[in-house]
C-alpha cells in the first residue's frame, strides 16, 4: 500500500465520462481546494479507479499538473465509504453542488473540509437532516467571507432575543423586522438556535430554510441547484405506493453527474 503520508486527503464531488476510457473529476481535497482532475483510464475494465472515484468516499490521492486541469495518478480508499441513501443521499448531493458552485478552484479550505467530512457522517448517521444542512450552508458562506452574525442585531442594537421578530438584510445584518417585512421575518428563537447549531423545531426549519435559502441565491449567480429539483421528483416519487428508493451505489452511474460545475461546464 501507498504510504499515505505522501499523498492528499481528499473527496470526489462530481464526475462525468471524458473520452473513451477517462473520468474529469471535480475533486476537494485538504492543501488544494476544488480542482479539476483527468483521471485516465478510470473506465477501463478492471480498473479499480473507477469504483473508489465516487462521491463520499474518502480518499487518499496525487496529482500532477500545474496547468487548470490536474491529472490523476495514485488513489486509494482513507476509509469505508460513507453510506448515504434516501433523504440523505440527496442532502449529500446538495452539500456537493454547493461546493463545486460556491468554492472557487485552487482555494484551499482545510477547516470547511473537515466540516464536510463531519456533515456526511452525521447524514449517514441519520442526525437531524435539517440542522447538519443548516450548519454547513452557515459554514461555508463564513469560509466565503459572507460570515452572518445571527445572535446580534447589526448596528450595536443589542442581542438577539427569542422572542423577538426579525429580518436579515444580507450585507447588513439582522435587525428589528418592519411592517413591509412581511413574508422574510423570523423568529429570535430561530436565529438563537442556527447561531449555536441545535436542532430546529418544524416552524423554525421553515423558517432557517427560507432565511439560507435567500442568503445564498446571490452567490448562485441565478442558476436553480439541479440538487433539489431532482429531490422534490425524488420526494414526489416516494409519496406514491409503488415507488422505490434509488439505491446509494446510483450515484456513481447516474446522480453525480446531474448538476454542472461551478465553470459552467456542459452537463452530463
Amino acid at each position: 500500500m501507498t504510504d499515505p503520508g505522501s499523498l492528499l486527503q481528499a473527496f470526489v464531488l462530481h464526475r462525468r465520462d471524458y473520452g473513451n476510457t477517462s473520468l474529469l473529476l471535480e475533486i476537494f481535497a485538504i492543501d488544494l481546494g476544488r480542482i479539476p482532475a483527468i483521471a485516465r483510464g478510470a473506465r477501463r475494465p478492471r480498473n479499480p479507479g473507477s469504483a473508489l472515484l465516487q462521491p463520499f468516499q474518502p480518499l487518499w490521492l496525487d496529482v500532477i499538473g500545474r496547468g487548470e486541469v490536474r491529472t490523476l495518478t495514485r488513489v486509494e480508499a482513507a476509509g469505508p465509504a460513507i453510506g448515504l441513501s434516501g433523504r440523505s443521499l440527496w442532502c449529500g448531493l446538495y452539500l456537493n453542488e454547493l461546493l463545486v458552485r460556491l468554492l472557487g478552484r485552487d482555494d484551499p479550505h482545510d477547516p470547511l473540509f473537515a466540516f464536510y467530512h463531519s456533515a456526511l457522517a452525521a447524514l449517514a448517521e441519520d442526525e437531524d437532516q435539517e440542522t447538519v444542512l443548516r450548519q454547513f450552508e452557515i459554514r461555508l458562506l463564513d469560509e466565503l467571507g459572507y460570515g452572518l452574525a445571527l445572535d446580534v442585531e447589526a448596528g450595536g442594537g443589542g442581542a438577539v432575543v427569542a422572542d423577538g421578530i426579525y429580518a436579515l438584510d444580507p450585507g447588513y445584518g439582522v435587525r428589528r423586522a418592519a411592517v413591509n417585512d412581511a413574508g422574510q421575518t423570523l423568529s429570535g428563537a430561530t436565529l438563537l438556535a442556527l447561531s449555536k447549531g441545535m436542532p430546529l423545531s418544524p416552524p423554525q426549519i421553515r423558517e432557517a430554510r427560507a432565511l439560507l435559502r435567500r442568503v445564498l441565491e446571490p452567490h448562485l449567480g441565478g442558476r436553480p441547484l439541479k440538487s433539489r429539483e431532482l429531490f422534490r421528483r425524488w420526494a414526489a416519487a416516494e409519496a406514491k405506493p409503488a415507488a422505490r428508493q434509488p439505491p446509494a451505489s446510483g450515484i456513481s452511474a447516474g446522480m453525480s453527474q446531474t448538476f454542472s460545475t461551478g465553470d459552467r461546464e456542459s452537463e452530463s
